[in-house]
């Protein structure tokens, strides 16, 4: 019997950790500057104070993108940290029950007992943690919790989007600084919508509505409690 042939296959899971951080921190980035920009401005203020707003938003932005990271990915992290230290110790303790509970999950999954049980073995022999942590505890080389990669990822990925509204602020005409950000910021955000949904293959038209409606939606509110503000104040 012959080899199968090799087909070309593309899975976009294993991007998951990266991508998630990655449009999480630009969409953050455009959306909470632009309607920071937008809620400022509309309270009259002059285009300095508009752009030392948005300096300090994108700073400040961008460093709590990074420690939220940090502290909630290092979280996960110790969590698989104390499964694996606790299976570990199981296996060792008492390795024919996890054997069996290895062939119980196989059979749950539709694997003939017999078979269920001759898998369980065999990949026990090789790495039993590995099996373990893969089918008993749902970790594996794709899922695990990598916190510096998180938090630097939302950190250049927050101050470049954040970038974005910031550069309309700059070219934009003082009388026009409003409507050029909104419609700049909601165009970043489509695009930024559709990048993320191709990268992850999932329905571009769907990501893309996604993003622009809540885009508008925060920038319209910060405009109207600016405005309000602004008039009052």
């Amino acid at each position: 019997m012959g080899r199968l042939p090799l087909y070309p296959e593309n899975h976009f899971i294993n991007r998951i950790g990266w991508l998630r951080a990655a449009v999480l921190g630009a969409n953050d980035g455009i959306l909470s500057t632009a309607s920071l920009i937008v809620g400022v401005a509309a309270a009259a203020a002059t285009r300095n104070e508009v752009l030392i707003a948005a300096v300090a938003g994108l700073v400040a932005g961008a460093m709590s993108m990074a420690a939220g990271e940090y502290v909630s990915v290092s979280s996960q992290s110790d969590t698989e940290q104390a499964d694996l230290a606790r299976e570990r110790k199981e296996l060792s303790e008492n390795p024919t029950f996890e054997l069996d509970e290895l062939a119980d999950i196989y059979v749950e999954r539709g694997v003939d007992r017999n078979l269920a049980r001759q898998v369980a073995q065999q990949l026990t022999a090789k790495d039993a943690l590995t099996a373990h942590a893969r089918d008993e505890l749902g970790i594996s080389e794709i899922t695990t919790a990598r916190p510096v990669q998180a938090a630097l990822t939302s950190a250049v990925s927050f101050s470049v989007g954040a970038a974005m509204p910031l550069l309309m602020v700059v070219v934009s005409p003082p009388g026009a600084l409003v409507p050029i950000v909104s419609a700049a910021s909601l165009g970043f955000l489509a695009f930024l919508g559709a990048i993320g949904a191709s990268a992850g293959g999932a329905n571009v038209l769907r990501g893309t509505a996604r993003v622009t409606f809540w885009g508008a939606l925060a920038m319209a509110l910060t405009a109207g409690i600016g405005k309000l503000f602004g008039t009052v104040v």
